[in-house]
């Protein structure tokens, strides 16, 4: 059980993780003034809905002393998480199961390339999500043989390889 709700919560803080972490604005006059020994960006556990609740017990006696960014990412992963279908949920259990396994240099080397990617014109992001779509759609051996011949190839030969492919699928026109 207890297995299954550290995924569970990775799984939401990685979903929320590839989302921008947006506060909802206050309404009302007064934020939290019904709770006045909560921050006023803190999640106090009385607001969350009961589901939120269920999903979040195992941090219920730790709710207080988390940071007010981390209640918010949590409050908003149990609300995806809760919208998923029983296909999503158990996708990303898989890739939260890969994620754990990952070293923390393999890790963070995996955040850089996502904020690498994020910097990139949108129109270049898309090009590289159809690529990897096509990629997708290789068969395990098909793929398995690509990446051990980019693997045997030398720097040199990779940069005249993706001056090739560049040349021969150029970027869409949006």
């Amino acid at each position: 059980m207890r297995q299954l709700f550290t995924m569970l919560l990775a799984v939401g803080l990685l979903v929320m993780a590839s989302t921008p972490v947006i506060a909802d604005p206050p309404t009302g006059s007064a934020p939290n003034a019904a709770v006045p020994s909560v921050p006023a960006d803190q999640v106090p556990w009385s607001s969350l809905t009961p589901q939120q609740q269920q999903m979040l017990a195992p941090l219920k006696d730790k709710w207080a002393t988390l940071p007010a960014e981390r209640q918010q990412r949590l409050q908003r992963g149990a609300d995806r998480w809760a919208q998923m279908t029983p296909e999503q949920r158990e996708r990303a259990r898989q890739r939260m199961q890969r994620w754990q396994q990952l070293t923390p240099e393999e890790r963070a080397q995996i955040r850089q390339r996502y904020q690498t990617f994020q910097k990139l014109p949108p129109a270049e992001q898309q090009r590289i999500r159809e690529q990897f779509q096509k990629f997708q759609q290789l068969s395990p051996e098909e793929r398995q043989a690509l990446r051990q011949r980019w693997k045997n190839m030398t720097p040199a030969q990779r940069e005249r390889f993706r001056g090739h492919w560049r040349a021969k699928h150029p970027p869409p026109h949006r």
